[in-house]
């Protein structure tokens, strides 16, 4: 500090206890960051200690994340290291603003795919984080709001082709009939597919159909069950292979690839996370500016 500056400062006490405060305060916020952050991987731990998850098989304790929002960063990557990357090419469909999904840091490892998006202000967040893999169409964008009947077309029309390495799922209300329509013209070799963990691990349940509308943010009254969507790729030729703690994500791999690479039996009673909102709503708490900063960072330098 400048020697003016800091006998001013010393001439002003009440500037001077004000600024005491505020570092005071900075000081008890990183602490209660890191008691939070510390609470958060106790209780994982706590978790994996559990007999079901011995099995090395098993994808929980792989969980990462930089990008995802439930640890699905580093499942992704686990799946893809035991069945190979392929052509790295992928398909997301509702990516909210980019910095908080399930492909974004594939991007930055040189994937190439197309998002599909439908909210004005995260549209414009993509458009300018994003600019540098837009303009070298490493990126494509498909600004639209997507239903079953509409969804395939969207995809064809955009030049997606049939066969993908990866396809994640993320629109809440009507996720498993938007699958259902893909499934017979989409082939992706992995599936990031979001199920309702509110419903127990038995139970065949989806909701009704509702082509116009949105999950309103309130109750439980979305989507489907885990076993809803793993009868569906059994029909189609996909196995479970997991689901991340949080019992948000379900990940499907093509039956083909799978061998003894993942956990048997891949039904919906075995693998089943429970939805366990606590949790990432304890993720959510952990501030943001630091992670929103690296992960730009990171975005920017991936794109040049």
């Amino acid at each position: 500090m400048r020697s003016w500056l800091k006998r001013l400062y010393h001439k002003l006490p009440l500037v001077r206890e004000q600024h005491m405060i505020l570092d005071e305060l900075a000081r008890q916020r990183m602490l209660g960051d890191v008691a939070l952050r510390t609470q958060i991987e106790q209780h994982i731990a706590g978790l994996l200690r559990h007999p079901k998850y011995a099995d090395s098989k098993r994808l929980a304790s792989t969980e990462a994340q930089l990008f995802s929002q439930n640890g699905e960063d580093g499942i992704i990557g686990e799946i893809f290291r035991r069945i190979g990357s392929g052509s790295k090419t992928f398909v997301e469909i509702g990516v909210g603003d980019g910095l908080q999904n399930n492909t974004a840091l594939l991007l930055s490892q040189n994937w190439s795919g197309w998002w599909v998006e439908a909210d004005p202000g995260n549209l414009a967040a993509i458009r300018e984080n994003f600019k540098n893999h837009l303009s070298r169409k490493t990126l494509s964008l498909i600004p639209a709001f997507v239903n079953a009947a509409n969804m395939v077309s969207l995809l064809m029309e955009a030049g997606v082709p049939s066969e993908l390495d990866f396809l994640s799922l993320d629109i809440d209300l009507n996720t498993y009939y938007v699958w259902e329509a893909l499934l017979p013209h989409v082939r992706a070799r992995v599936f990031a597919i979001e199920y309702n963990g509110h419903i127990p691990a038995g139970v065949d349940w989806k909701v009704d159909y509702a082509p116009d509308s949105v999950w309103d943010q309130s109750g439980h009254w979305w989507g489907a069950s885990l076993k809803a969507m793993t009868h569906l790729a059994e029909r189609h030729g996909y196995q479970l292979v997991g689901c991340d703690l949080n019992g948000v994500n379900a990940f499907f791999v093509r039956a083909d690839l799978c061998g003894d690479l993942f956990p048997t039996p891949a039904t919906a009673e075995h693998l089943y996370e429970p939805a366990r909102d606590f949790l990432l709503s304890w993720r959510n708490l952990l501030p943001q500016n630091h992670h929103a900063a690296l992960q730009k960072l990171l975005i920017r330098e991936a794109g040049r």
